[in-house]
């Protein structure tokens, strides 16, 4: 199966978009097709032995709609000016048609007010002069489009519109030049109707115009952050050619200031790399000789050059950009039911117009009221909101997320994301830095900390092991040299041993320096102690006399964010487990110091998908953090896997979600973000759903005045798209700001059978009940209760409180 993205012309409600993936999946070979109304982009996946792209956009075409290949960055800019374009268009449209319609609603005033210096503004030969240009001429497009999807069998927004004006057109041109012909009373003029609702509607579509290419600003700032040209060295010389130009291998050179053209490694020079851009990193990264670079990063005081690896479509810029697009234009699962309305929401609609007419003028004995109910009734209804409503949530969601470093595959996983109410971490590289360093030096009797970190950086100097790397790069920032050694043996899982300026010495575990002979003494109260804190403590001694030169401490740091990121995720009533391969003492020392009250230690690589297994078992909505290539298949498992950016490419491809700073605050920060993204998709639902729901029955009983209706409709999907621009506010920090709060405990327990509003709202009162209580919060995705107190003791009232309340607390989570 390959997969194609078709930019798809001519939409313009989520009918349009029911029926352009109707006509995609009766294509020869499509597999999947899936619209977004929002990027006007169609995703389709099909077997290229059965079908073609040149077959695919003929069933767009069948269909009555556009299409064309998706492309670059370039085409990416023509689709930016034909949309320009079009909002001009719309702009000079809009100013000509309420030239010409402002006498038309004038002459409506006039007549209520009695107004008779404006009497000529009744005559219908007036009013049908300055109609006919905004119905004929503006509203063509209306016309256009309406033919085309009629003549395809698959009638969109526009052919309500087209049908719902020409009506009110016709009516007054009847009533104003044929109906005394006929004896009937043509007092009623509805030229103004006309003319203000598609005044109204192209108002509408300019403002969602305009407030869409809002939700895919994030796309076009990460386009934007290549530079055009690149300097390069070739053949001794510097010249500047495209980016476009730019081979593997060509030595690029960078100034203070400019913008990294592709990605590289750097082979001369120092310099700091301000990488906020892509990683959300707000503070500018060092580079030095052999350090990985990013391109449309930027260098800021100093030159350096590097060489070119990885270009095009291989940049960490342009997979990101990919990444973004393939999430912006998928769909979330909670899109489903507004799909299924949108495939039957115009021909019902033009049975209800039918109907309300026909009641109308066999029931109630008036045609006229009947023509303008029907109008009203085609007028208002809007599928637009419908098409809307997830899309753009998810556009800017994901598009807020790429800005700070939040990497979102699809808009499911979005939708999953906030369900989630376990989280898995894995230890190295996740909660901690993933590199080991000197924790702590503890020297002997008569020792210099200085001797003992000379003696232990010279017999660690030749080896590789993780532990000798961190003795090394310990002793080389406190300006402690090495020293020749003679006679070096490693024993592998135990120790090095060497002479040195002819005495012989000896590095290793205080149990191998036992079965040695040699004793740690004094020191060895203060080596247990370390090892309990979660260190790996190595002692120093000289193996002709025995003695214990000193001990040194080594672990992997934490992070210094991982406190407060953990403390986010169980602020947020979310369920906090660490999963690690070291040993039980080790992993329980750092989950202390963390916040972490659940680890599962000594677990081996393909152990840890078990692990995330069993807590999906237990009920758990998974999230798995990993960093390592290790951690692949438990990603994989868990229901949302994300991977941090500083981890392995194997990791990330696994991911549903890459967190590019490594950072786990971006974590919590992402939860909450799905969250935020998914109660503005639902608010839209609401408002789309409702909006129809409520307006149609009120138009077919004639309470609504066409132009009104008019109105209502253009400026509801603006205000679907409005909401979801207010995702843009999105500061990531609720729960941070949250978990710095007086120092109190948090707890989070399961609650069975929460299922509405109502539920909610007994169970937080229920928990708030207890005198010690002092928050309580419900989370009804996750099904649980998280409430803060001064007091540990209040777990069991609250649980009684709540059983009294009629729920079952299910699980202390």
């Amino acid at each position: 199966m390959e997969i194609v993205q078709l930019d798809i012309r001519g939409m313009a409600c989520a009918s349009c978009v029911a029926h352009v993936e109707k006509g995609l999946k009766a294509a020869p070979g499509v597999d999947i097709a899936t619209v977004n109304l929002a990027t006007e982009r169609a995703t389709v996946s099909y077997d290229p032995e059965q079908g073609s792209i040149d077959s695919l956009i003929e069933s767009v075409v069948s269909a009555g709609y556009g299409a064309a290949p998706a492309g670059s960055a370039d085409a990416a800019d023509d689709a930016q000016e034909r949309r320009t374009r079009e909002e001009g268009a719309l702009r000079r449209d809009i100013v000509v048609a309420s030239i010409l319609t402002a006498p038309l609603v004038l002459a409506m005033v006039a007549m209520v007010a009695s107004i008779e210096v404006l009497a000529f503004l009744h005559d219908p030969l007036v009013q049908l002069v300055l109609a006919t240009p905004v119905q004929f001429i503006i509203g063509r497009r209306f016309y256009v489009t309406a033919f085309r999807t009629l003549r395809a069998g698959a009638p969109g927004m526009d052919v309500l519109v087209a049908l719902g004006t020409t009506a009110a057109f016709a009516y007054s041109v009847f009533n104003g030049f044929f109906a005394q012909s006929f004896g009937i009373d043509g007092s009623g003029l509805y030229f103004e109707a006309s003319a203000v609702i598609i005044t109204l509607v192209l108002l509408g579509r300019y403002l969602e115009a305009k407030a869409k290419g809002k939700t895919s600003e994030a796309i076009r700032k990460l386009m934007d952050l290549q530079p055009k040209m690149a300097t390069v060295e070739r053949n001794g010389a510097t010249e500047t050619i495209p980016v476009a130009d730019v081979v593997p291998g060509d030595i690029v050179l960078v100034r203070p200031g400019d913008r990294l053209p592709v990605d590289g490694r750097v082979i001369d020079g120092n310099t700091a790399v301000d990488e906020s851009m892509i990683t959300g990193e707000s503070m500018p990264v060092e580079k030095s000789s052999g350090d990985d670079v990013i391109g449309g990063t930027i260098n800021t005081f100093g030159t350096i050059r590097y060489r070119a690896e990885k270009i095009g479509a291989e940049s960490m810029l342009a997979r990101i950009v990919a990444y973004v697009e393939e999430a912006q234009g998928s769909k979330a699962p909670i899109q489903r039911l507004a799909d299924r309305v949108a495939a039957v929401f115009v021909p019902v609609v033009l049975g209800i117009a039918a109907t309300t007419l026909l009641a109308w003028w066999l029931i109630g004995g008036s045609a006229a009221q009947g023509t303008i109910a029907a109008v009203a009734v085609l007028v208002i209804a809007c599928p637009c909101a419908l098409g809307l409503a997830t899309p753009t949530a998810v556009m800017v969601g994901t598009g807020v997320g790429a800005e700070r470093g939040i990497l979102i595959r699809s808009g499911s996983v979005l939708e999953q994301l906030g369900r989630i109410n376990t989280v898995a971490l894995d230890k190295t590289g996740t909660i901690t830095r993933g590199a080991p360093e000197i924790r702590e030096i503890v020297p002997g009797s008569g020792v210099s900390e200085a001797h003992l970190l000379g003696v232990a950086r010279s017999l660690e100097e030749p080896s590789e092991h993780p532990l000798a790397r961190a003795i090394v790069t310990g002793a080389d920032a406190r300006g402690v040299n090495a020293t020749p050694v003679e006679a070096f043996q490693a024993i592998p899982g135990k120790g090095v041993e060497g002479t040195i300026g002819g005495t012989p010495y000896i590095i290793g575990t205080p149990r191998y320096l036992g079965s040695r002979g040699i004793e740690t003494g004094d020191l060895a109260d203060r080596a247990v102690a370390l090892q309990e804190r979660g260190n790996t403590v190595v002692g120093v001694a000289r193996t002709d006399t025995a003695a214990v030169l000193g001990v040194i401490a080594i672990a992997d740091a934490v992070k210094e964010t991982s406190r407060d990121g953990i403390a986010a995720l169980r602020r947020t009533g979310i369920n906090v487990i660490m999963v690690t391969g070291d040993n039980q003492r080790t992993a329980r020392a750092i989950a202390d110091d963390v916040g972490v009250e659940r680890v599962e230690a000594e677990v081996l690589p393909d152990q840890k998908a078990e692990i995330v297994r069993k807590l999906r078992t237990e009920g758990g909505i998974v999230a798995m953090v990993g960093d390592g290539v290790n951690d692949a298949p438990a990603l994989a498992t868990a229901d949302t896997g994300i991977a941090m950016g500083e981890g392995s490419d194997i990791a990330i491809e696994a991911a549903d979600v890459t967190v590019m700073r490594g950072d786990l605050r971006e974590v919590a920060a992402a939860i909450e973000l799905s969250r935020r993204t998914m109660k503005k998709i639902r608010q839209n639902l609401f408002w789309a759903f409702g909006y129809n729901v409520l307006g149609i029955p009120v138009a077919a009983l004639g309470l609504l005045n066409p132009m009104i209706a008019g109105a209502a409709m253009a400026f509801s999907s603006v205000s679907v798209v409005t909401n979801s621009l207010s995702i843009r506010r999105f500061k990531g920090d609720r729960a941070l700001r949250v978990a710095e709060k007086e120092d109190a405990m948090i707890h989070t327990v399961n609650v069975a059978h929460m299922n509405c509003g109502h539920c909610k709202a007994k169970v937080e009162t229920a928990a708030r009940s207890v005198p010690s209580v002092t928050a309580a919060k419900v989370d009804l995705d996750a099904g649980t209760l998280s409430f803060e107190t001064t007091d540990d003791a209040a777990f069991d009232a609250v649980v009684q409180a709540v059983r009294n309340a009629g729920y079952e607390p299910a699980a202390r989570a």
